[in-house]
C-alpha cells in the first residue's frame, strides 16, 4: 500500500481554506491545519470534516511533515517559509512572496541552500485564458510585441477581505496584486528595468486602501511596455487583458471567459470561450506543485522567479511613494 505523505496547511483564511479543502480531495495525502484562530478553526471543519489542527506553526513542524502550505497574512511568508524549510519540508507559499524584497531574498537564499523546493501560488498560470495567451505568443502569431495591458478592478477583494488589512497596510493594492507583474513575467520572459506608478487615494466608500488607484508601467530593454491598471473601487469586478504586436493582437477576459485574437493582415478575428472556475486554476498549481517535487516537469513559479514580480511591486511602491521612474532591482 502506498505511503500517503503528510501535509500542513497554515492559516485557513479564505485562500487557505480552499487549499485544504482541495487538498483533501486527493488520496495521496493527508492534510493537516496550522490555524491559532478557534474561530477560523471551527469555520473549516464545519466545512470540510475533522481535522488535525496545531495552534503553532513550530508544533506542526516538529512533528516532521513533508509539505507545508503557506497561507497566512503575507508578512508572516519569510518566516515561515523558512522555518519549514530548515524543517525539511517543501513549501508552497502563497502569493505575494513577501511584503518586502529584502525579505523575498532571504527566502530565496534559505531555499536555493536546502534540498527542497519553495513554490510560490500564482494560478493565473493555470487559467485557460493565460495558457490561450501564451500559446500565441509563442506560436509568434503576434509578431514582436509591443505593448501588453493588464485590468482589475475588485470592490469585492475589499468586502471580502476578513482581517481588513488593507485599510492600515499602504501598498496593499500592488502586493495583492502581484499576480499581474508575475503574469507578464510568465507570458513574456522578460524582466523590466524601469518602473512608474501613478497612484492615489479617493472615493466615498465604506472600505477602502492606500492607494486604492493605481497605474504602473513597465519599461523593457526592447521594445516592449507594458501597463497594469489596478483599483479597489470598481463593481461588478473586472479583469481583463490586451496583447499588441505588430502582426497580431489578443484580448482575454478573465469574467467572461472568452479570448479574441485578431491578424493584422488578413484582418481576421476569432473567439474562443470556455468556462473556468477558480477551484480548477487552484487544482492545476497544487498538481504542479507535487510534480515538480517529484521532478516531473520544473516548479510553475519557483523562488528566483517569485522575486521577479516581488520586485516590480517593490519598484512600483517606491516609484509611488517617490513621484519618479525607478530602477528594477533583484
Amino acid at each position: 500500500m502506498e505511503v500517503k505523505r503528510r501535509l500542513i496547511v497554515v492559516g485557513l483564511g479564505s485562500i487557505g481554506r480552499r487549499h485544504a479543502r482541495l487538498l483533501k480531495e486527493r488520496p495521496d495525502v493527508i492534510v493537516e491545519v496550522v490555524e491559532s484562530s478557534p474561530e477560523a478553526l471551527s469555520a473549516a471543519i464545519d466545512q470540510f470534516g475533522p481535522l488535525t489542527s496545531y495552534p503553532k506553526l513550530e508544533d506542526a513542524l516538529a512533528t516532521r511533515p513533508d509539505f507545508a502550505w503557506i497561507a497566512t497574512p503575507t508578512s508572516l511568508h519569510e518566516p515561515q517559509t523558512i522555518a519549514s524549510l530548515e524543517a525539511g519540508c517543501h513549501v508552497f507559499c502563497e502569493k505575494p512572496m513577501s511584503d518586502s524584497l529584502a525579505s523575498a531574498r532571504r527566502m530565496k537564499e534559505v531555499a536555493d541552500g536546502s534540498r527542497r523546493l519553495l513554490n510560490i501560488g500564482f494560478h493565473l498560470h493555470f487559467w485557460e485564458g493565460a495558457v490561450r495567451m501564451k500559446r500565441l505568443l509563442d506560436s509568434g502569431a503576434l509578431g514582436n510585441v509591443l505593448h501588453a495591458h493588464a485590468r482589475v478592478g475588485s470592490y469585492i477583494t475589499l468586502v471580502n477581505s476578513q482581517s481588513r488589512y488593507q485599510a492600515s497596510c499602504p501598498g496593499s493594492l500592488f502586493l495583492d496584486y502581484s499576480h499581474q507583474p508575475d503574469l507578464f513575467y510568465w507570458l513574456f520572459g522578460a524582466v523590466p528595468r524601469h518602473v512608474r506608478a501613478d497612484a492615489f487615494q479617493a472615493g466615498s466608500l465604506e472600505f477602502s486602501s492606500d492607494p486604492n488607484v493605481a497605474d504602473i508601467l513597465c519599461r523593457y530593454d526592447s521594445a516592449l511596455r507594458t501597463t497594469i491598471h489596478l483599483n479597489y473601487v470598481q463593481m461588478p469586478e473586472c479583469h481583463d487583458y490586451e496583447i499588441v504586436g505588430d502582426e497580431g493582437w489578443v484580448h482575454a477576459d478573465m469574467n467572461a471567459g472568452r479570448v479574441t485574437s485578431g491578424c493584422r493582415r488578413t484582418r481576421e478575428v476569432e473567439t474562443w470561450e470556455f468556462a473556468q472556475d477558480k477551484d480548477a486554476m487552484v487544482r492545476g498549481e497544487q498538481q504542479a506543485f507535487f510534480d515538480a517535487v517529484e521532478g516531473t516537469r520544473p516548479p510553475s513559479t519557483s523562488a528566483a522567479d517569485g522575486l521577479v514580480s516581488t520586485a516590480v511591486c517593490d519598484a512600483a511602491i517606491r516609484s509611488w511613494r517617490n513621484q519618479a521612474i525607478v530602477n528594477m532591482e533583484l
